[in-house]
């Protein structure tokens, strides 16, 4: 099974992750995406399949909480159990957070975006 491609919790939860004319945007509708690069996106960070235990915990309460990890504001990212599927914690410049999971060619391009 593959990646979802979507925001799996968090702000715009159930909306779609694209990738379109070289852009990564969460699409909300007819003509409404959020652009997702280093203009609208404050941090991020992926972690590895060593802390995907403890970070999935964190990622839970944070939500729960209102504040990811515990009031530090980080964003974290969960690489998923198959190759090729990454789950991303992203926190936007106006502060909304997003739990995303995309796949290897979204991942990539979110990388390159975030440079």
């Amino acid at each position: 099974m593959g990646a979802k491609n979507k925001v799996i919790a968090g702000a715009y939860e159930g909306f779609i992750v694209t990738a379109n004319f070289n852009d990564l945007c969460i699409h909300l509708g007819l003509n409404n995406e959020i652009i997702i690069n280093k203009h609208s996106v404050a941090q991020y960070e992926v972690l590895d399949e060593d802390s995907r235990r403890s970070a999935a915990s964190a990622v839970g309460r944070a939500f729960v909480g209102g504040v990811l990890f515990g009031g530090v504001g980080l964003l974290a990212g969960l690489s998923a159990k198959k190759k090729g599927i990454y789950t991303v914690a992203l926190e936007f410049n106006d502060g909304q957070k997003s739990l995303i999971e995309i796949d290897e060619k979204r991942y990539k391009l979110l990388v390159k975006k975030m440079f």
